[in-house]
């Protein structure tokens, strides 16, 4: 039996172990974790990490990058939305990378990555990331002759660079069905309130899921680093795959513990006139 009170825990793979989305599961691992138990917990972490984050703003020596990565409807925007909520904007970065300029064309792919980075003291989150660059560009042969165990090493190299300079990476991959995903893009089809939400381009993206799967086990199995792990968020279930999210990064602030720097001296008996 699984018991309501207990953390749940994303999917993990150890470093250097083929990854095959295929095997790991995408619905609630435990029934007894209910929504509304969820919805409560994801509260009280929303204000834990409030308070966390004003620390690690002050602080201003370390940062955390929130890596979201899944297909079309897997819930990223949402799940920004809810575990963000209550931060101070103030060390609160949010980018969304999308179709490359011409001038990011022309430099190399991880150039206009590395300009969005949090800076010290800053909570970042990449809603998708570079790895769009080994994955939407693969899939579409964007880059025809890459050699794709290269970028992977390009990548691995630019993280560790990052987590030696101070930057928590935390990765995760929600992890959707195709079913469910269908059913999530019907939704918006039949809601005249989404229909801003439409892009018909996914219809399409769908077709190629078979690819952009093979795409992803490559990109997982390979980037996959003690210093910037993956975590597969099972997300058919929009209030587990948002909690479990919730978790990771709390989880990822205790651990790193800032503190408020010390005064410079005691204003305790200061009178403002």
């Amino acid at each position: 039996m699984c018991d309501n009170k207990k953390t749940p825990l994303p999917l993990t793979i150890e470093p250097a172990v083929a990854c095959d989305l295929d095997d790991l599961a995408t619905d609630v691992p435990c029934e007894e974790y209910d929504k509304e138990t969820a919805l409560e917990r994801m509260a009280a972490n929303a204000e834990a990490m409030a308070d966390i984050s004003r620390r690690l703003y002050a602080e201003n020596k370390r940062s955390v990058l929130l890596v979201l990565q899944g297909v079309d409807a897997a819930g990223k925007d949402s799940t920004i939305r809810t575990v963000t909520r209550g931060m101070n904007p103030r060390s609160l970065v949010v980018h969304s990378f999308k179709v490359p300029s011409d001038e990011e064309i022309d430099h190399d792919f991880l150039w206009r990555i590395h300009a969005r980075v949090p800076s010290r003291g800053e909570i970042g989150i990449f809603n998708r990331s570079h790895y769009e660059d080994v994955l939407v560009v693969r899939v579409h042969d964007l880059s025809p002759g890459t050699d794709w165990p290269r970028r992977f090493r390009q990548i691995n190299d630019f993280e560790k660079m990052l987590a030696e300079e101070g930057t928590v990476i935390v990765k995760c991959y929600l992890h959707i069905s195709r079913d469910e995903q269908r059913e999530r893009l019907q939704a918006r089809m039949d809601n005249p309130d989404d229909h801003w939400k439409v892009n018909l381009r996914d219809l399409e993206e769908r077709k190629l899921w078979d690819k952009y799967r093979a795409a992803y086990n490559d990109a997982i199995t390979h980037t996959n680093t003690s210093h910037a792990p993956w975590y597969i968020i099972p997300a058919d279930r929009k209030w587990y795959r948002t909690l479990i999210v919730s978790e990771l990064l709390l989880g990822t602030l205790r651990d790193m513990d800032p503190q408020y720097p010390a005064a410079e001296q005691d204003y305790g008996g200061i009178v403002v006139g």
